[in-house]
């Protein structure tokens, strides 16, 4: 046990997205900058993962200018951290070096002082770019270990046993992920961090972990984990008692549930534990009464409804009922005895006490992060087929098999889950499994990802991909983002410096419209009358049709257009590529249902197409 624990507070970033949708603007995070310096974490988690997507997506704002307002605000006194996904940085298809040592310059001269690297298959190639770049320029490489376990497979039946069939072998044992720590160590990394983006992790199994890390690697270790599934405070407090230099918390009221553990009762433990915090609680309770207040804005105008709330409490002056006092006790000697069971218990007495959330069973019993499976509820809901949801859980372990195994962490537990979906489909309908396939998914059984932690069948990879041997994304063959002049908003360029070209690479549709809208805001203002008369001569531009005479492929699901391969007059034949429609955050090739040409084209890139909307007509 370390007798001083560093804490990164994750507030700011994974505590309002695992909670609040990442929707925080600029100035909720602005009212608790102030008390931020004065509390004096080791490192803020502010920056990465959802983050530079949704404040454009959705508030408007611009990433880069977030990142360095937080920097003006809390100085050096705490390390700015960031999440990114490796060679993939934020996106699903992996980047150029030319383009990781331009984000990483650009982040680090913005005030990022650590980058959480992490490879969603933990394949320790992809994170070899973004740990050279970040040390070049000056930050701190966090090399993440995905922490996951293997998926619980249906007992081989009377004719599998007969034909030899057995039950495969473990593969997420702590030899293997002892292993790609030393492998992250070896490649350079200041500090290795154990991710548990579920909340899976019991805690004596990471107190192993965390004393197999500490006597074999000579770097800081840091302990990442949820509460979904109701170990997050059990487990944390395993992992001080069993050496962790580093852990991650939310400060209270962004916290529990599928947030990490409170600071506040981390705080409480360390000091049973005899473990000195250097964080200053009185500004903690300052930035917690604004967030308080941030908590019932962010409800009530994202979500609608308040939640309840945690119980007040004042860490420096409330005292503890007795019977949660000893809760406290019964906890810190489980976790010195390794008593795993008592352990859990009193940490969930005591998360009760506080009226933090109730373990998520259903997230418990399917051993899946709580975003995948609530991304599969939303899913099947906007298609309205939730009586799927069954059928697809009980599919994830053989898509995920079939697949090589992947850790379930973004993107792979979105592509992994969003298949499982389309093979419950498939079923209903009485077609084979994987009759309907992501391209995401292709690309991955492909090998477009990376090495997956089992190699996969030939033959099913090449039943999906085409292709038996593995096959790397080639690099060589990425082309930038177009960077068009916008002559309707003052002939000024999209991206007009390298962080909005960036932009631009790392989140295409997103950075296109956010772009457009900040610098066409003022020009538009001053041109209103203008605008109208262009407005209406688009309207008035746009292609009339024909009445159909022959044959209509239409959409099989609501999604965006993103490109159209074929042309009015193109001869095609049964099963051609059309155009690609974005559905689920899947890219699905839509194909030609009959041989013919081409008459009517009905829609255009960036277009959102309903279920059974017409796209091409062919006779």
């Amino acid at each position: 046990m370390v007798s001083k624990l560093k804490i990164r507070d994750l507030t700011l970033r994974d505590g309002q997205q695992s909670s609040f949708a990442t929707r925080m603007k600029q100035s909720q995070i602005d009212r608790v900058l102030p008390f931020y310096k004065d509390a004096g974490f080791y490192a803020m988690e502010v920056w990465g993962g959802a983050v530079p997507d949704s404040v454009m997506r959705y508030l408007g704002e611009n990433p880069w200018t977030r990142l360095e307002s937080i920097k003006k605000a809390v100085g050096d006194v705490s390390k700015l951290t960031a999440l990114s996904r490796g060679r993939n940085l934020f996106g699903y298809s992996p980047y150029t070096d030319e383009i990781i040592d331009g984000f990483c310059r650009n982040a680090i001269e913005s005030g990022l002082g650590i980058m959480r690297i992490f490879d969603a298959l933990n394949d320790v190639d992809n994170i070899k770019s973004t740990v050279k770049y970040v040390k070049q320029y000056g930050g701190i490489a966090d090399c993440a270990v995905c922490y996951t376990i293997d998926p619980k497979y249906p007992e081989p039946g009377f004719f599998a046993k007969l034909m030899g069939k057995k039950k495969l072998a473990p593969v997420f044992t702590d030899a293997y992920f002892l292993d790609k720590a030393k492998q992250m160590a070896a490649l350079g990394a200041d500090m290795i961090t154990i991710k548990d983006m579920s909340g899976l992790i019991p805690p004596k199994r990471v107190a192993g972990l965390i004393r197999l890390f500490k006597q074999h690697i000579d770097v800081p270790v840091d302990f990442h984990t949820h509460c979904t599934p109701g170990y997050g405070l059990a487990s944390v407090l395993a992992a001080i008692v069993a050496g962790a230099d580093i852990v991650d918390t939310n400060i209270w009221y962004f916290a529990g549930g599928p947030a990490a553990p409170a600071l506040e009762l981390i705080y409480l433990f360390c000091k049973k534990l005899g473990v000195e915090l250097d964080i200053d609680m009185k500004a903690v309770a300052k930035i917690n009464a604004e967030l308080k207040s941030i908590r019932q804005e962010l409800e009530t105008e994202i979500f609608g409804a308040v939640k309840p709330l945690p119980k007040e409490f004042d860490v420096l002056n409330d005292k503890l009922p007795a019977e949660i006092e000893a809760e406290f006790d019964r906890a810190v000697a489980a976790a010195k005895a390794d008593d795993e069971a008592a352990a859990i218990d009193a940490c969930q007495k005591i998360e009760a006490y506080f009226n933090f959330p109730a373990p998520n069973e259903n997230v418990k019993k399917a051993e899946i992060p709580g975003g995948m499976y609530t991304n599969m509820v939303a899913q099947l809901k906007q298609l309205k087929s939730e009586h799927i949801l069954p059928k697809a859980m009980e599919l994830i372990p053989r898509v995920r098999l079939d697949a090589g195994l992947p850790p379930l962490v973004t993107p792979t537990s979105q592509i992994v889950g969003a298949q499982a979906v389309n093979c419950a489909i498939d079923q209903m309908k009485g077609n084979a499994m994987y009759t309907n396939t992501s391209n995401q998914f292709v690309n991955l059984v492909k090998g477009e990802y990376g090495h997956t932690p089992v190699k996969i069948d030939p033959e099913f990879r090449l039943k999906i991909a085409g292709v038996r041997e593995e096959t790397p994304y080639d690099t060589s063959k990425y082309k930038m983002q177009p960077n068009p002049v916008l002559e309707n908003c003052g002939g000024v360029k999209l991206a007009e410096n390298e962080k909005e070209v960036l932009l631009l690479e790392l989140f295409p549709l997103v950075a296109k419209d956010f772009l457009t809208k900040t610098k066409c805001a003022a020009y538009a203002a001053a041109q209103a009358e203008e605008e109208a008369r262009r407005q209406a001569e688009i309207e008035a531009a746009k292609p009339k049709f024909d009445p159909i005479t022959g044959t209509v492929v239409t959409a099989p699901l609501p999604g965006i257009i993103l490109s159209v391969d074929v042309k009015v007059g193109d001869k095609v034949k049964d099963g051609d590529d059309l155009l690609i429609l974005e559905a689920m955050k899947m890219e699905n090739s839509i194909t030609a249902t009959c041989s013919g040409t081409v008459k009517q084209i009905f829609v255009k890139p960036g277009d959102a197409v309903p279920t059974d909307g017409n796209l091409v007509e062919i006779e």
